[in-house]
């Protein structure tokens, strides 16, 4: 049985147990991380050198990186609708999973610990308001994208590019500031809602 280590509060190991319930896929998920394991020992850090979590274990296959993880999973499994096999249609997933994992987490990095966290140590009002701009402008990018694509992000279909960017646009939900207007996205997110591994474990309070 294929193993997930990581605490279920983890965005990204929310993210990877979302996938194997659309996927069909049996897992067993372990908590790791800050209250639980420790990802500081060596046995871990064998497994993934960066000591962050998830990482998967299927058999003698140890991978880590989210969005990695979700990629293998889907074609473990032989979900090409999820994740399609024709290169052009492909490459349109990956490329919303990719911009996710780069310019959309990145815009959160000082702003959600700041007012999702209350983290004392992000204190500087200049960073906060720089980071709510551009965490504003990634989701006016994904807005004119459903506005083109439909129900989904990638086009017709459910693919894992919603998976990655539902968790992250819980988040922005959830993160208290003044937001645009996006009736695209709010419609998308019903969308997901309407999915109960979606309920388990994105919209389900955590951020």
């Amino acid at each position: 049985m294929i193993k997930i280590l990581g605490k279920t509060t983890s965005i990204n190991v929310r993210k990877v147990l979302w996938t194997c319930e659309e996927a069909g896929i049996t897992y067993q998920q372990e908590d790791y991380g800050s209250g639980f394991a420790s990802t500081q020992t060596e046995a871990f850090r064998a497994m993934n050198p960066n000591a962050m979590v998830p990482v998967l274990i299927d058999d003698d296959f140890v991978l880590w990186e989210s969005n990695a993880i979700c990629r293998y999973l889907t074609r473990k499994a032989g979900r090409n609708d999820l994740l399609p096999d024709e290169p052009q249609a492909c490459a349109n997933v990956e490329r919303w999973m990719d911009w996710q994992a780069t310019e959309f987490n990145n815009a959160w990095r000082y702003v959600f610990p700041a007012l999702g966290r209350n983290n004392p140590d992000f204190n500087d009002p200049d960073r906060i308001a720089a980071g709510i701009k551009e965490w504003n402008h990634c989701i006016t990018i994904l807005e004119q994208q459903l506005q083109r694509s439909g129900e989904w992000v990638a086009g017709e279909g459910f693919t894992l590019a919603d998976i990655v960017l539902g968790l992250s646009v819980n988040r922005w939900k959830m993160t208290p500031f003044d937001k645009p207007t996006v009736p695209a996205i709010e419609a998308w997110f019903e969308r997901l809602n309407q999915r109960p591994p979606f309920l388990r474990h994105g919209n389900n309070g955590m951020v």
